[in-house]
């Protein structure tokens, strides 16, 4: 008999990454609450009315489910917008690893502030680094999707934006960012770049192939570093250099780094062969860039390499 499958993306993350940031010499302090307008400046005020009600309304359903979860999605999201929280759900979540419980938006909420909080911070130069959970880089502007609700990363560029700067994310998690993708396809003021394992027979699938370069004002400003499965440390490690040519040839004064630690040869998704050490080169092949980072917390789950691979990774970063 079928059963659900437990997510891996839980709470004890947060605390097995803490430690692994501490162990790097990191010092925490409490996001700042920035309000709702630079999340609105890329989520639409549909989308963010959903992930406000959409449980409240959801449990005054008979039989309702403890978390909204579709199960009816448009053949197209052109005709027509329901008034219905079960047609909502399915128009603005792409999948099941998306639940909304009660506290769901309040969760996206403040990982969305720890971004801005970062953004603000880096504006002055160094790293910064950005402990959010639920992850974002799968969050389009109006669409949730695994595990993700708020695009954390793109909130916090567009807000480096705003002040003057020009951004590059480059998305080094396992997994494709297409949510990123999605919000600056059309954009040419910021530069998305994604390292990831190849999505023809990966998650997120339909997204992140090589040939997706940007449409319009953007053509160009996209750039996808499909991996094959089980590539490691040697690599992945050219393929970074291909894309920190790209953040260069754009100008880019400041990197978001969207910061997937599923890359690991022990994730469970197994995507990637990244080694603990290898996610150090990383770091360090980044940082030789002289520019100021905001790294913002996506993937990794929970293994008995994760807290480690974090301090890895920040340590170069001092």
């Amino acid at each position: 008999m079928a059963g659900f499958l437990p997510t891996p993306e839980v709470p004890a993350r947060i605390g097995i990454l803490q430690a692994g940031a501490e162990a790097a010499g990191c010092t925490f302090t409490a996001p700042e609450d920035h309000g709702l307008g630079p999340i609105a400046a890329l989520h639409s005020a549909e989308y963010l009315t959903f992930l406000r009600t959409a449980h409240q309304r959801w449990s005054r359903m008979s039989g309702a489910s403890a978390e909204v979860i579709p199960n009816i999605h448009p053949a197209n999201r052109t005709d027509s917008y329901p008034k219905s929280v079960l047609g909502q759900a399915g128009f603005h979540q792409t999948d099941t690893s998306c639940p909304i419980a009660a506290g769901t938006w309040e969760a996206a909420y403040w990982s969305a502030q720890t971004a801005l909080s970062a953004a603000a911070a880096v504006a002055a130069g160094g790293a910064v680094y950005a402990l959010c959970r639920p992850p974002g880089h799968h969050a389009f502007a109006d669409l949730a999707g695994g595990f993700c609700f708020l695009n954390n990363a793109a909130i916090a560029a567009e807000a480096l934006r705003r002040k003057g700067l020009r951004p590059a994310i480059l998305d080094v998690d396992v997994h494709h960012g297409n949510g990123t993708q999605g919000i600056f396809y059309a954009r040419g003021d910021v530069l998305t770049v994604s390292i990831h394992a190849d999505p023809a027979r990966f998650y997120p699938f339909y997204w992140g192939h090589a040939q997706e370069r940007g449409e319009g004002a953007g053509r160009g400003c996209n750039l996808n570093l499909p991996l094959a499965r089980g590539t490691g440390d040697a690599d992945y490690l050219a393929t970074l250099a291909t894309a920190l040519q790209a953040v260069e040839s754009f100008g880019a004064d400041v990197i978001v780094v969207a910061l997937g630690l599923d890359a690991h040869e022990n994730d469970p998704f197994k995507g990637l062969r990244v080694t603990t050490l290898g996610f150090s080169r990383i770091a360090e092949a980044i940082a030789a860039t002289g520019l100021p980072l905001l790294i913002v917390q996506e993937g990794g789950y929970v293994s008995d390499d994760l807290g480690q691979n974090l301090t890895s990774f920040l340590s170069p970063l001092k």
